[in-house]
């Protein structure tokens, strides 16, 4: 699997904090602007995020675009994984949380594995243009979530 990128942004609120905002993937679209809606497809057992899955529209380089993920791996109050499966390629993301002396750090990581012939060859031609709108993309979330995060920290 081949990381496209990572970004990390330091947040001014506690772990638990940032999990409550990342992990409440149910009201997302409350705390990042660039989804427009959520869809609970299933639900796991009570108090775990393993097996979550879901279908987000996001407004994606000017237009709404839907996708199905669905976490793999969790770790309260320190990361999760979350695994989609579309136009050929398999993606992967990790959101990890790192404690800091003055809060936490925010590290949003993307994996893109092309898995057909031709998203092998769409990779090899615009797999620069996606890392680009990615980092902007997951910029704008980590500001987004950052926000949300303090202005309930001032409270």
């Amino acid at each position: 699997m081949r990381c496209i990128t990572s970004r990390s942004k330091e947040i001014n609120g506690a772990p638990a904090a940032v999990w409550a905002v990342i992990s409440d993937i149910r009201n997302a679209h409350n705390h990042i602007s660039a989804i427009k809606h959520i869809e609970i497809l299933e639900q796991p057992p009570e108090g775990s995020l393993i097996g979550l899955k879901w279908k987000e529209t996001r407004e994606w380089m000017g237009r709404d675009m839907d996708e199905v993920m669905w976490i793999t791996d969790a770790g309260e109050n320190s990361f999760y994984e979350t695994r989609a499966e579309s136009h050929g390629c398999i993606y992967q993301s990790r959101l990890e949380l790192v404690p800091t002396s003055t809060g936490t750090t925010l590290t949003m990581a993307f994996y893109c594995q092309p898995q057909s012939m031709g998203a092998k060859i769409m990779w090899v031609l615009t797999g620069w243009m996606a890392k680009n709108s990615l980092s902007k993309a997951f910029d704008k979330d980590l500001e987004d979530v950052k926000k949300t995060v303090e202005s309930q920290t001032e409270r």
